[in-house]
């Protein structure tokens, strides 16, 4: 999958969905490859919430805890002003989820 994949963005085909489809295949594996393929998702169309959901997440699995934060609070606004109230409110409890997470690191 993740072979073909490549081929296709080798080949010169760039997208949205392209990007998006390589960052899931990569995430269990190789969670700051996935971020990259998720953040170029990103720049083809920065309201692609589930780009911005998985990015969060990608963030968070590599360790970057303030950064996945950061990503889905801002991936819940972006999510809001398009509509996409599900997505939204995911964004928000795992934003939540990772408040109370470094809070704890923090006082330790």
């Amino acid at each position: 999958m993740i072979e073909r994949l490549e081929a296709m963005l080798a080949n010169g085909q760039d997208n949205a969905l392209l990007r998006f489809s390589l960052g899931n295949a990569y995430l269990e594996r190789d969670p700051e490859t996935a971020a990259i393929h998720f953040e170029c998702a990103l720049r083809h169309d920065p309201e692609y919430s589930a780009a911005w959901k998985l990015l969060g997440r990608a963030y968070a699995d590599s360790g970057d805890l303030d950064k996945a934060l950061t990503t889905y609070v801002q991936g819940a606004d972006v999510a809001k002003a398009k509509g996409d109230m599900q997505a939204a409110r995911e964004m928000e409890v795992f934003a939540r989820r990772l408040r109370k997470q470094i809070d704890t690191a923090n006082k330790a």
